[in-house]
């Protein structure tokens, strides 16, 4: 399955995993006892493959520049996970699995950002959620899977917004 929709299959039927990993049908649903089952092992491998990135400090002396530097960081989670993420989405409102760890998602990357802002900065709960959109990862999908541009450019736009969006924050 982590090949599959690596490779854009995003929705992939446990006929076709089993085809694909040469076994029969019945195999995996020995192995996994339902398609959540997978999605959470699947969820496992990617999560362990973006941790170490993730778990890094953002660098820089001010607010803003932690902020640019998380931006940077989530350019490169995000587009390990771009496929994933859009394969879990598509089932996310059928499992409530999935739905749950969409929120826990949700709520790690606003809390990630939120752990580097000054008070004056939270004070402004509307510019704060702002922050939290431009950053997300359904902005990076909208840039780079919606409207299709190269990794350089929808940095380039992210960059862009967040910059836009710190300079109407209030002095911290």
């Amino acid at each position: 399955m982590l090949d599959l929709v690596g490779k854009g299959d995003v929705s992939p039927s446990a006929a076709r995993i089993a085809e694909v990993a040469g076994v029969g049908l019945r195999s995996v649903f020995r192995h996994f006892d339902d398609m959540d089952e997978l999605y959470r092992e699947m969820g496992e491998a990617i999560e362990a493959r973006v941790m170490p990135i993730i778990l890094q400090p953002p660098a820089g002396s001010t607010w803003q520049e932690r902020l640019f530097d998380i931006a940077e960081k989530r350019s490169k989670v995000y587009e390990v996970i771009l496929p994933y993420r859009i394969s879990a989405n598509l089932k996310r409102f059928q499992s409530p699995y999935l739905m749950q760890d969409y929120r826990r998602m949700l709520r790690f990357e606003a809390q990630a950002i939120e752990a580097h802002l000054p008070d004056a900065v939270k004070a402004d709960v509307a510019g704060a959620l702002g922050l939290n959109v431009v950053l997300s990862f359904q902005t990076w999908r909208l840039l780079r899977h919606d409207q299709e541009l190269p990794v350089e450019a929808a940095k380039a736009v992210v960059r862009r917004l967040l910059g836009d969006a710190m300079a109407r924050m209030p002095d911290a």
